[in-house]
């Protein structure tokens, strides 16, 4: 029989390994092929810890019809991830927020091109928000930049 010390200090020696955070899910991003603000974002996703997969298409609005992107609201590139829609430039950590808090929602949307958001990288601090869609397409505000 072991002994329980050798037991717990095995036990530790997996404990990291357990604790550590899940991978996060991969992201795919629909964007013009000529956009340079979306390849930008795109960069800023991976540095945050995303695995992604980049898509250049020149009809990008069809993937913002197929996922729900409200009128109004679109961006220049769209992305879906862990079953939720990412419109244009929002940040990583909005991201990582929203899938790990798992609202009942379609997902997330940057409207226009913030030109303090990522990818966009514009002189000067111009605040924006991020809008969680509900699933009936209504919308709130998420987070404050």
């Amino acid at each position: 029989m072991k002994s329980p010390v050798r037991i717990a200090a095995f036990l530790s020696l997996l404990a990291p390994a357990v604790w550590a955070a899940a991978p996060l899910p991969t992201v795919t991003v629909y964007k013009s092929p000529s956009c340079g603000c979306c390849g930008k974002w795109v960069e800023h996703m991976k540095a945050s810890g995303f695995p992604m997969v980049t898509i250049d298409t020149e009809n990008v609005a069809a993937h913002k019809a197929r996922l729900g992107v409200p009128v109004a609201m679109g961006s220049c590139h769209t992305a879906e991830v862990g079953g939720y829609l990412v419109e244009g430039h929002v940040p990583a950590a909005d991201v990582k927020r929203l899938l790990a808090e798992k609202p009942r929602a379609t997902g997330l949307v940057s409207p226009g091109m913030p030109q303090s958001a990522p990818g966009m990288d514009i002189a000067g601090k111009v605040p924006y928000e991020i809008l969680l869609v509900a699933k009936d397409g209504t919308t709130t505000t998420y987070a404050r930049h």
